[in-house]
């Protein structure tokens, strides 16, 4: 393994009911974790999301609801997600933008707090796209020398991801081999909720990215316009937006 992992790393990979990270759900989850021994566990779900699928969603990813029917429902296994990726870095392709925001979400959903400031974040596609714009059938061919089969499953997809990340590594002399430096990497903007609503300014501190109060402080703004805090509580915002909003309106009354 070309990885130096210091605490496990897990790679996931979500099949969903469509794209936006506020509304829909996930259908199936495939968990990777590599120790830094090199062994490894795997485990997968079927999820039920207690929506219809989507025909065109199904399409890609080839599940339907006849075969997430009798599947358990996310709040049924999010303790057990939880205590898989507990005390690990998270990996993943197009991940920082698509998988762990609607992770988030759903395991805020069920109650559980995901904390974001636990984890570093190693995203294959950013690295992929920074050294070799193309999508991860092409990435495993170019870094692995094989053909990816089954793509848009997600055991399938999970796997390859962590051998295209692993070759990356061995592929590049300037690409470190440690998940700070991976992590680093694959933010392609910061910003400190995982939506992208809310940026960070050369400061580091917390800015709109929208609206009209777009490239304002947050807590400048809470204290002028707390209304506005309020809208976006009720509006269909992403719930760990909603959470790091919470976290500055309260720090904005001192």
């Amino acid at each position: 393994m070309n990885l130096k992992l210091y605490k496990p790393l897990c790679i996931f990979d979500l099949e969903t009911t469509g794209i936006n990270v506020g509304k829909d759900r996930i259908v199936e989850i495939c968990i990777l974790k590599v120790n830094p021994d090199a062994s490894r566990e795997s485990k997968t779900w079927l999820v039920n999301p207690e929506m219809p699928i989507p025909q065109e969603a199904s399409a890609i990813h080839g599940i339907y609801d006849e075969d997430v029917k009798d599947a358990p429902k996310f709040k049924e296994i999010a303790p057990k997600i939880m205590e898989l990726i507990s005390g690990t870095d998270l990996g993943g392709f197009n991940s920082n933008r698509f998988d762990v925001p609607l992770l988030a979400e759903e395991l805020l959903r069920a109650g559980i707090d995901f904390d974001l400031n636990k984890f570093k974040l190693v995203d294959a596609q950013t690295i992929f796209h920074k050294k070799e714009p193309r999508n991860l059938s092409a990435a495993y061919r170019f870094y692995c020398g094989k053909d990816l089969e089954n793509a848009h499953s997600a055991e399938a997809d999970v796997m390859a991801t962590f051998e295209v990340l692993d070759a990356q590594v061995a592929h590049y002399e300037d690409l470190p081999n440690e998940i700070a430096g991976l992590s680093e990497i694959s933010h392609q903007n910061k910003f400190a909720d995982l939506a992208g609503f809310i940026g960070l300014d050369a400061d580091g501190i917390e800015t709109f990215t929208f609206g009209k109060y777009k490239g304002q402080r947050v807590k400048e703004v809470f204290q002028k316009d707390l209304g506005y805090y309020g809208w976006i509580q009720a509006a269909e915002f992403p719930l760990y937006t909603k959470k790091i909003l919470t976290g500055i309106q309260l720090r904005s009354k001192f």
